[in-house]
């Protein structure tokens, strides 16, 4: 298993002021707001073993959320007014209690958000998948870290690129992109240890050129800060760049980032019914009870509220330049 350690903020060879103090001296306190998302992470069992992975997932993990857990956070959230299921992994799809949990959230009335690889609509026994999007009405948010096949295939594997660009013009197909009526939007993380470019200004290039070239049609582009986490961590220390990379989201702190920040109007929930400020925190093992692990099913929504959030140094990847949410940019 990877490890999933980060390194502080260095500064001329010597840790620098840490998240936790910025945040203090800026907002005196990070909590949260409201409760608008539940994010589900359902796994780690991935087809895909991405460089960029924060989840480090992939093949060969084994945590999979269970039909039992799966239940008890339905009906938690059938107990909640909660807005918006965020359902993730791992490739979400791949669990077998996928259909129940959107179907049910579906019936509770939750716009259910399902973020997709795209190449899992590809897996022996998955071509079922968009058409099961499509009659969900679910809002689709899809991996493409580039326009450019080797730039893929080099963070995401050989042959993921190619099946990426059938699986968009299958749900494009299906009716999700305008001109159709259901939402599909991409995602964007760098190939490599830098910050994402403007946001909108990429969105322009990705639409003329899968435009261009393949005919693909989608809704907005996503930029998301790769966090120094698991297997991009690990990427980082072996390449040398692990100080540099903590050193360059530090020095691109933005304050204007922070009303934004998603763990503001989320909970993330583990495959083991665990409760987390964020997906990050999760890969961390960070919990809400800060060492005593709470599950979501022993409180109620309502206390989530104007609790403050666990931070850490990978807290700097959220607040770096235009800022970084599963939304894509925040300033």
């Amino acid at each position: 298993m990877e490890n999933p350690t980060v390194l502080p903020p260095i500064e001329n060879g010597v840790p620098s002021t840490n998240f936790k103090t910025r945040i203090t001296d800026d907002a005196g306190r990070l909590d949260r707001t409201s409760l608008g998302t539940l994010q589900i992470n359902v796994g780690k069992f991935c087809n895909q073993t991405c460089e960029h992975c924060h989840v480090g997932a992939g093949p060969h993990r084994k945590e999979i959320m269970t039909s039992d857990t799966a239940g008890r956070i339905l009906d938690w959230l059938a107990s909640s007014d909660i807005e918006k299921v965020d359902i993730t992994g791992g490739a979400p799809e791949l669990n077998p209690n996928f259909r129940q949990i959107v179907e049910t959230a579906r019936v509770l009335g939750r716009h259910v958000i399902i973020r997709c690889n795209l190449s899992v609509i590809f897996e022996p026994g998955m071509e079922w998948l968009p058409a099961f999007y499509r009659d969900q009405g679910v809002e689709l948010i899809c991996s493409l870290p580039c326009y450019l096949e080797e730039n893929v295939d080099a963070q995401r594997g050989t042959g993921v690129f190619k099946k990426s660009i059938h699986a968009l013009l299958a749900l494009n197909e299906a009716g999700f992109g305008p001109p159709g009526s259901l939402t599909l939007n991409l995602v964007y993380n760098p190939v490599g240890a830098h910050l994402p470019p403007p946001q909108k200004e990429l969105e322009e290039e990705y639409h003329r050129e899968l435009g261009d070239r393949y005919g693909i049609r989608f809704n907005e582009l996503f930029t998301i800060t790769n966090m120094p986490i698991s297997r991009f961590y690990s990427y980082l220390k072996i390449s040398g760049q692990a100080e540099s990379y903590m050193d360059l989201l530090r020095t691109s702190y933005n304050p204007d980032t922070i009303p934004g920040l998603m763990c503001r109007d989320l909970i993330s929930v583990s495959w083991e019914g665990t409760l987390y400020d964020c997906d990050f925190n999760q890969m961390l093992n960070m919990s809400i009870g800060n060492g005593t692990p709470l599950k979501l099913w022993d409180i109620l929504p309502g206390k989530l509220i104007g609790r403050d959030i666990l931070t850490g140094n990978h807290c700097f990847g959220c607040t770096a330049g235009a800022g970084s949410t599963c939304g894509g940019a925040l300033a």
